[in-house]
């Protein structure tokens, strides 16, 4: 007697989730593959990989390459989520040049609107661009230089926010032996994804990096790599925490970028956004300085105080100002917004806006009678040198 072909669906193995051997709705639709021709296939779910928060890209080499499954973590992850799938970009071969860098033209002098310090700021429009934008280069960076892909998994493509994939980056980065990595993720993810203004200010640093400085060829390529970059994210968040009377772990955030990074920004220092810390080395900014918004530092920079007296002793620093590589801005003076200090300089007094000083000690290019004004941001057009020329004791 010959046999009948079944064009039924599959059976479910019975397990906890049917009722009296049935399989529930849910369950049979995770459970079957409907395929044409009225073929049913059983099959079964993938399983979601554990990932410890201490885990190294060194424990396995042969699974940080193979592709993930896609992965839900929790709405508050208490440790860095595992990773998922990257997204398949068209684009996976495009070379650099195919996505020329866009320069925007010198701005001409303007006040910034807003500061950092004073009630909440709008979000930006487009937030999350940059983060999309990142998560493609880094996807097109791992084609380029496959021994990299992990790197980049661990870093951008296993995370669905910037603001997880910066405090996973960063606990990596300021890890200290003796305190568990999840326990430095959660007291940066917590400030991260508890105040927006911060996640804004970063949005801001990432495009000045970009724009400012011509060594910078993508977002990802300053978030990874650029100290000047982690060592102001991080100064971010130690600010928060001293605001927040935790000045011991903020305090241990100082050394630690100092230790890691050579950039040394005390907690209490108030720093806008849209900074770029070019290079960064041996930066050094005191606890009662201000920085404004839009300020451009180049390394081996001080802003430090005059001796031991304690109080309000450190400069204050407008938007749009440019500071010179070996800079030294010593006590609490001002430098006005839009002004210009030229690199080797040793600034004692207040330097009006739009102005540049140059020397040591520091003296107005023109004269303090008649300084020569400044048309455009010097911050912007990150120009070290125009004006130099009319400095009346400029020799070579």
């Amino acid at each position: 007697m010959g046999s009948k072909a079944y064009n039924g669906p599959c059976p479910v193995p019975r397990n906890r989730n049917s009722v009296n051997g049935v399989a529930t709705e849910r369950e049979r639709e995770k459970t079957m593959l409907h395929l044409p021709g009225k073929i049913s296939l059983s099959i079964l779910p993938p399983l979601e990989p554990r990932i410890s928060p201490h885990s190294s890209l060194h424990e396995d080499p042969i699974s940080s390459l193979a592709p993930s499954p896609l992965l839900h973590p929790p709405k508050k992850p208490r440790h860095p989520p595992s990773s998922k799938n990257p997204p398949i970009a068209a684009c996976l071969h495009a070379h650099k040049a195919s996505s020329p860098r866009i320069h925007a033209p010198p701005s001409k002098f303007a006040t910034f609107r807003g500061h950092p310090f004073s009630g909440k700021s709008a979000k930006p429009a487009g937030r999350d661009e940059i983060w999309l934008k990142m998560r493609e280069q880094a996807v097109i960076d791992s084609s380029r230089e496959p021994i990299l892909s992990g790197y980049y998994r661990e870093a951008i493509l296993s995370h669905d926010t910037l603001e997880t994939a910066l405090a996973n980056h960063l606990s990596i980065k300021l890890v200290v032996s003796s305190i568990p990595r999840a326990a430095l993720f959660d007291a940066f993810h917590g400030v991260l994804v508890d105040d927006g203004e911060i996640m804004d200010a970063v949005r801001e640093d990432l495009r000045a990096f970009l724009e400012r400085d011509p060594a910078c060829v993508s977002y990802a390529h300053c978030f990874l790599n650029f100290k000047g970059f982690l060592a102001i994210q991080s100064h971010r968040v130690a600010h928060k925490l001293w605001s927040q009377g935790r000045d011991l772990l903020a305090l241990l955030i100082q050394n630690r970028v100092s230790e890691i990074f050579s950039v040394d920004i005390h907690p209490g220092a108030r720093v806008g956004r849209g900074i770029l810390l070019d290079h960064a080395t041996g930066v050094v900014v005191g606890e009662t300085a201000v920085i404004g918004n839009n300020v451009s530092i180049l390394h081996n920079v001080t802003l430090g105080g005059t001796g031991k007296a304690s109080g309000d002793r450190h400069p204050k620093i407008g938007d749009g100002v440019l500071i010179g590589a070996e800079t030294c801005i010593l006590g609490n003076i001002r430098i006005g917004e839009g002004a210009k200090i030229g690199a080797g300089s040793v600034v004692l007094k207040d330097v009006p806006p739009r102005t540049t000083a140059v020397g040591n000690p520091a003296r107005l290019v023109g004269g303090n009678e008649n300084p020569v004004r400044l048309d455009t941001m010097p911050s912007l057009t990150m120009d070290h040198t125009s004006h130099i020329s009319d400095w009346s004791d400029y020799v070579i």
